[in-house]
């Protein structure tokens, strides 16, 4: 009701509220802000009074109880409450601006440095007590208030002008009303999120002055859209689009709504190709939109030759550049992937969990492949032996327990090949190790299907044909039985696999998953033709799946190894 500016009516409701003892503090303070509103300075007094009779430490209370001492001219009493409040909270900052506003000439200005010295220029404090004083009607202490701030700012957060030209409309200043909206106007909106109630309302009252304000709009998108009022925030930016159709931030901010909110995706990728377009300059929404064209399934080589050609934006952040060493994983340029990750010095981020150790495991990998069917097996022996201890350029080290059966499955191809049997044989048994139970796999350390299928082609290399075929089998039934799976993620979910910048079809995601693991069964039983069906399909849905990918390739990597074995 106060927030309706039904005041009358929130009176009473506040009054009922001082019944519960839980509520009193806080009711009688509320009285006396809408007494004082009034300008009713001793029930406004009384009120407060009451108030720090149930909490006696609280500053806002001692606040407001100051600066109407103040308005009845009891001076005294004022200071002794000041000096009070003072002894056991030096950061009592309202009570230090009024111990300001009491000081003769000769203090003031040592008070005032005092005062700022310990607001340090945070505008968020200054708004804190700028409200406080609103919602007593005290419009000159807040407008004096403000007036501190600006004295020291050099970029003034735009919020404070629509605070002073709100001020304005109050004392009936209406050439500064159109002044102060100005300013706001032309100010910088970056890093602008307004998250009060007051807040909200000044902006409100603004629109009705401000049509032209695309600033304002956009302000107001961000406040509805962090209080998951989607509607509202889409129409707001949508407004600061038309108002302001230069400003790449509003486009940006509409097309992560249409996408996460709204489910329109071609909207979406008009709205941040056209934030992109507007400022390439900037390497948040170059990731952004080479995330969101990663989604809609764009080419891998379309995407790569994107980030070539902005490659020093690229370059500003890990995981755009990672994005870069993964494309070229994707298009088969494993060298320039390999020379990419030794670098750069990576520093670990919430949700990168595994990505870069990942790429690099990949790439030596690949190459240790290549080197095989090359017949060039030292050079993979020495690939796969860098897999051993991850560089520290990567930060971050190889978790207890890492499955490695492919790496041991792999060196000991490379050995049977060269001759050595034994050696192989050992390094087939270390293959064959660990879960072989495949699991929906939704975060980065989950048992990953292609190290259950390395176990398989292990088994058949040392002769159990039968454990391998039972591994395949369990493959192939795990992905029948969910490949319809309904899939839920807990609320306190992290080290997801992806970034989550725009909301993922965790559905779809199983449904490759699963496609993934009959794909990978398939395989390892040699039915071929139905296991390149199954990678069809899944990378139909995901062209960017790279365990899809590498798996594919392994069907002619297969029947190559047997030519050559």
């Amino acid at each position: 009701m106060k927030q309706l500016d039904e005041n009358e009516a929130a009176y009473e409701v506040f009054y009922k509220a001082t019944w519960s003892a839980a509520w009193q503090d806080v009711a009688f303070l509320e009285l006396a802000k809408l007494a004082a509103m009034k300008q009713e300075w001793e029930v406004a007094l009384e009120l407060v009074s009451d108030s720090l009779y149930r909490n006696w430490k609280g500053h806002n209370a001692r606040h407001l109880k100051v600066a109407l001492l103040r308005k009845l001219g009891k001076t005294k009493d004022a200071l002794a409450l000041i000096k009070e409040s003072i002894q056991f909270d030096k950061f009592s900052m309202g009570c230090l601006f009024e111990d300001y506003l009491l000081s003769d000439a000769t203090e003031q200005e040592e008070k005032l440095q005092a005062f700022k010295k310990l607001m340090r220029g945070n505008v968020h404090t200054y708004l804190e007590y700028t409200a406080d004083y609103l919602q007593a009607g005290m419009y000159q202490e807040a407008q004096q208030l403000l007036a501190v701030y600006l004295d020291e700012a050099q970029e003034p957060y735009p919020i404070v002008y629509y605070f002073l030209a709100f001020i304005a409309s109050k004392t009936n200043q209406q050439t500064e009303i159109k002044q102060w909206l100005m300013k706001a106007q032309q100010a910088n909106p970056d890093k602008v999120f307004p998250n009060r109630l007051v807040e909200l309302n000044i902006l409100r009252w603004a629109t009705e002055w401000a049509t032209e304000d695309g600033n304002l709009f956009y302000y107001l998108g961000n406040f509805w859209y962090a209080n998951r009022q989607d509607k509202e925030a889409v129409a707001c930016w949508e407004k600061t689009t038309l108002l302001k159709p230069q400003f790449p931030t509003a486009f940006r901010n509409l097309s992560l709504a249409y996408h996460n909110k709204e489910h329109h995706v071609e909207k979406a990728v008009a709205a941040l190709t056209t934030a992109y377009q507007l400022d390439k300059s900037d390497a948040r929404v170059l990731m952004e939109f080479d995330q969101l064209h990663k989604k809609i399934n764009t080419s891998p080589q379309k995407r790569l030759n994107l980030l070539l050609s902005q490659k020093e934006i690229t370059f500003q952040r890990d995981d755009l550049y990672l994005e870069l060493v993964t494309l070229l994983n994707q298009t088969e340029y494993y060298q320039g992937a390999k020379d990419l990750l030794a670098a750069r010095n990576f520093h670990p981020w919430e949700g990168g969990e595994g990505k870069v150790v990942g790429q690099y495991l990949l790439t030596h990998i690949a190459l240790a492949k290549q080197a095989i069917l090359a017949k060039h097996y030292d050079i993979a022996l020495i690939y796969l032996q860098e897999t051993e201890a991850y560089p520290h350029n990567l930060g971050e080290g190889k978790l207890l327990g890492t499955q490695e059966n492919d790496i041991h499955y792999l060196k000991g191809l490379v050995y049977e090949l060269k001759g050595d049997t034994a050696t192989a044989e050992s390094l087939y048994r270390l293959a064959t190790q660990g879960i072989a139970e495949p699991v929906q796999s939704i975060f980065y350390n989950d048992p990953q299907p292609d190290k259950i299928f390395y176990q398989g082609l292990a088994w058949i290399k040392l002769g159990y044909p039968e454990k391998a075929t039972a591994i395949f089998e369990r493959l192939i039934r795990f992905g029948q039985e969910h490949l319809n799976d309904e899939i839920k993620i807990d609320y306190f979910a992290v080290s997801l696999p992806d970034l989550l910048v725009f909301d993922a079809d965790l559905n779809e995601r199983n449904r490759v998953h699963c496609l993934y693991l009959m794909a990978l069964g398939h395989l390892g039983k040699g039915n071929q033709e139905e296991a390149k069906n199954l990678f069809n399909q899944a990378s139909l849905l995901n062209i960017n799946h790279q365990g899809v990918l590498e798996h594919d390739k392994m069907i002619d990597f297969l029947t190559s190894v047997e030519v050559l074995g």
